[in-house]
């Protein structure tokens, strides 16, 4: 039988070759993902990757196919980071491509040759499993966050929002790897395909299943939110410059009925204690809307050491004490890990000069109108604990406020708002995703987008009506079981795996006996 690798022709023999392979077929799941949104294309996307991992004449060689293509991968969906991290970057995705190489040897373990029927039904669970292992280590926020979950390029596709109410953006991850993974069998081995063929009705019956199961979100009100977005403002008094604009905004809202107003992240570069003029100027355009207005400090706190991002909620008579300060913060954008050893990240790309400080605990806030809404800020859409977290504290509707001004001409803000779907999905609460300079976007309880974006090249204030749902999702009451259950999966691997090891190694024939001397060899000299 000729080795796996040789089969796919003679160019894939130079080590050096098969990692360029390898970094490209990793990088291609980025398709999926906002700007272009080919969400179909998550579910043969890592088919190629596959298929080399598979083809590996060994183990470790299959581990490096992981881990390269692992590295293709963060680099990819990571791009827009580049002007701002440069080399660092390169840096954070070796690394944390690491993580994938345990992957690719899960790979070739189980898809290697010729798979019976045992070992394509167990690679459906497997490695499903072993994927969400991944996303799970890196989601943890001191790597970098869910950030490019992959379960999350379905955030557009009605069904797979349906099942995120059911088991978050970590049951569509463990589909689309499900599925994959039939993809790659069907493709590559013919006399495997009828039990590739079974796992895919299987899946497909589970999650039609599951889909038919799930309750809908039981609306029974609406709000009228408004979302204030200044669009991009230069200049070096950009600060003051904004909150003007953010205030002739505001007033367009004047008797229409709003509910609440919401400035995105950032909105107001001074602490309000300080700045009483510009808690005036807010409570002013309060009264003279009829709402609370929830705006956001990016300042040194008066009251306490260090610069703090902070959700403020400011009514007619000034701040009204409800206050949540940022407690996920973006690595390096906002602190840098272990500045000791990594501090020489500010002189190579635009890492915080200074450490932001975090808050405590998450804040579920009474805007009036028998309105409770829970903030975010920014980077705490991407995890999904935060949002189901509000939803069991009693919030109505879930609000995030943002900023990608940075990465204005890249796929960074159409990728941030996408998140919002899910989070609003999961938890069958509506989400409102305001920012500074686009893209901002509200999305119902059950995930579907409320109105038009505000694009990238938008400057207005616009009110949405947004449904009010109450009930609880599975997802909310139960958390995140399917992670819980691909720990179980690889827990009985790692078992039956030891158990096969133990057991060879007792079958194993000794060694051998003392050859038997004849009359002519001498005990102390064998031979003579």
């Amino acid at each position: 039988m000729n080795r796996p690798d040789r089969a796919l022709g003679p160019w894939l023999v130079s080590p050096w070759r098969r990692g360029v392979v390898a970094v490209l077929a990793g990088a291609l799941p980025m398709l999926a993902f906002p700007a272009p949104s080919w969400w179909w294309f998550a579910y043969v996307a890592l088919v190629p990757w596959m298929l080399l991992a598979r083809s590996a004449p060994t183990g470790r060689r299959a581990a490096y196919d992981g881990w390269l293509g692992g590295f293709g991968f963060l680099l990819a969906v990571h791009h827009w980071l580049l002007p701002s991290l440069h080399v660092f970057l390169v840096v954070i995705a070796a690394l944390l491509g690491a993580l994938w190489a345990p992957w690719g040897w899960l790979v070739r373990r189980f898809l290697a040759g010729v798979p019976s029927p045992g070992r394509v039904g167990a690679a459906l669970l497997v490695l499903p499993s072993g994927w969400l292992m991944v996303e799970l280590v890196r989601s943890w926020q001191g790597l970098g966050g869910p950030w490019g979950l992959l379960g999350s390029s379905q955030w557009q596709v009605e069904p797979a929002l349906r099942l995120a109410s059911v088991g978050g953006v970590w049951l569509l991850s463990f589909l689309v790897v499900a599925v994959n993974v039939a993809a790659a069998v069907l493709i590559s081995v013919r006399e495997s395909r009828m039990p590739a063929v079974a796992g895919l009705v299987a899946t497909a019956a589970a999650t039609s299943a599951a889909w038919a199961w799930s309750p809908r979100p039981e609306v029974d009100g609406r709000v009228r939110i408004a979302v204030v977005q200044p669009g991009v403002v230069d200049g070096s008094i950009s600060g003051d410059k904004r909150f003007a604009r953010e205030e002739t905004l505001t007033r367009q809202l004047v008797g229409k009925g709003a509910d609440l107003v919401v400035w995105g992240e950032s909105s107001v570069g001074f602490d309000l204690a300080d700045r009483p003029d510009l808690a005036r100027r807010i409570a002013t355009l309060s009264h003279e809307v009829g709402a609370d207005i929830l705006v956001n400090v990016d300042a040194r706190r008066s009251d306490r050491p260090g610069i703090y991002k902070s959700s403020v909620l400011v009514g007619p008579h000034g701040p009204t004490g409800d206050r949540y300060d940022k407690m996920r913060l973006v690595p390096f954008g906002e602190y840098v890990p272990a500045r000791s050893l990594l501090g020489w990240a500010t002189s190579v790309g635009k890492a915080a000069g200074e450490d932001r400080r975090r808050g405590s605990e998450q804040v579920v806030m009474n805007v009036g109108h028998g309105l409770r809404v829970g903030p975010m800020i920014c980077f705490e859409t991407a995890f999904p604990d935060m949002s189901r977290h509000l939803a069991q504290d009693g919030a109505d509707v879930l609000v995030a406020q943002s900023s990608t001004s940075t990465f204005q001409h890249t796929w960074a803000p159409e990728q941030h708002a996408s998140l919002a779907a899910l989070r609003a999905a999961e938890t069958g609460r509506s989400m409102v995703h305001a920012t500074l300079t686009g893209v901002s976007a509200v999305y119902g309880p059950d995930g579907g987008r409320i109105g038009s974006w505000l694009g990238t090249d938008t400057s207005s204030a616009v009110v949405y009506e947004v449904p009010v749902a109450r009930g609880i999702t599975p997802y909310v009451r139960f958390g995140d079981w399917p992670v819980h259950g691909a720990l179980l999966v690889l827990a009985a691997l790692c078992v039956t795996e030891g158990s096969r090891a133990f057991r060879l190694r007792r079958t194993a024939p000794g060694p051998l006996g003392p050859p038997a001397r004849t009359p002519r060899e001498s005990p102390a000299r064998p031979g003579r």
